[in-house]
């Protein structure tokens, strides 16, 4: 045997990673078993990604509800420390993400290592929190009478959020934290063009001790899965950063039929130190008034 004829017999074929949504803390393929092609910023093949559909979008539901009762019940020390194994992991896999972001987003090596070290800070950076924003937007109100009266920030419920179309994957950890750092879960709608660093971070939140139906996500066309999420009366709240202005304006009007919260778009610099807006977003505050001097009186709360 020739030595050309041994080194072609040699050449093997990589294996392409098959891209899947991240739903219950399962990775199924889309229910109506589209993709669509993801490229690069120079119009070069990467991956197919997962097409959601309606179907998804409330199975997607379904799944952060059933998981809400455990983790806002969790302990604000507890969802901390979930949150911080969320960056040990993206850490213990940087390489990866520095590959992905770099072909999502058309940058160099350098600069995505740069954004993926940015979004590790960020999970670092929202874990510190959980324990400490109810100290700062509840307490004790002053009042005139024989009891008194504690507000307590409580989470808002099952929120739906449209990442960042550019940015995407800061931008993407950016929205996600704050919500689940505060007791929230979510459905997150990935950027329609760069999705598969948001669907390989399904993979580490897997990994990372977060319960299945924390978050869920979902790729494909952003209009077509946030329409029916914006209107469905199981979702209590939505983070329109990622839509434009057409679209924003379409999704609050359907937000409008069970009140829903909603976050409008607005610029944002994803790579300064944020502030707690995004915490306090999807909170709700609870109110309970207790008589004093009067042992096992029960207040009342609104």
């Amino acid at each position: 045997m020739s030595e050309k004829t041994d080194k072609t017999e040699q050449q093997r074929l990589s294996v392409f990673k098959t891209y899947k949504l991240y739903v219950g803390g399962k990775f199924p393929r889309s229910e109506s078993g589209r993709v669509y092609e993801v490229t690069d910023s120079k119009g070069k093949w990467l991956a197919n990604a997962p097409l959601s559909s309606r179907k998804d979008a409330r199975d997607a539901v379904v799944a952060a509800r059933k998981a809400f009762g455990g983790w806002s019940g969790a302990t604000a020390y507890n969802r901390g420390q979930i949150l911080y194994r969320v960056a040990e992991m993206l850490e213990g896999r940087k390489d990866q993400f520095v590959r992905e972001v770099a072909d999502a987003e058309g940058l160099s090596k350098s600069k995505a290592a740069a954004v993926v070290d940015a979004a590790i800070d960020r999970w670092v950076w929202y874990a510190g929190w959980t324990d400490k924003i109810a100290q700062v937007v509840g307490g004790g109100n002053p009042v005139a009478g024989p009891f008194f009266n504690l507000s307590t920030p409580e989470p808002t419920g099952v929120v739906t959020v449209l990442a960042p179309q550019e940015s995407s994957f800061l931008g993407l950890v950016s929205v996600i934290a704050p919500v689940i750092a505060t007791g929230n879960t979510v459905i997150v709608i990935a950027s329609e063009k760069s999705p598969l660093p948001a669907l390989s971070l399904g993979e580490v939140l897997a990994t990372s001790d977060l319960p299945g139906g924390v978050v869920n996500i979902l790729s494909g066309k952003t209009a077509e899965i946030a329409a029916p999420l914006a209107a469905h009366q199981d979702v209590n709240a939505i983070d329109l950063a990622g839509a434009d202005d057409v679209l924003a304006k379409e999704l609050e009007i359907a937000a409008a039929d069970n009140l829903k919260r909603v976050v409008r778009p607005q610029p944002v610099d994803y790579s300064l130190t944020p502030g707690i807006e995004r915490l306090t977003a999807f909170l709700e505050t609870k109110t309970v008034w207790h008589p004093t001097g009067a042992l096992g009186a029960s207040g009342s709360s609104y």
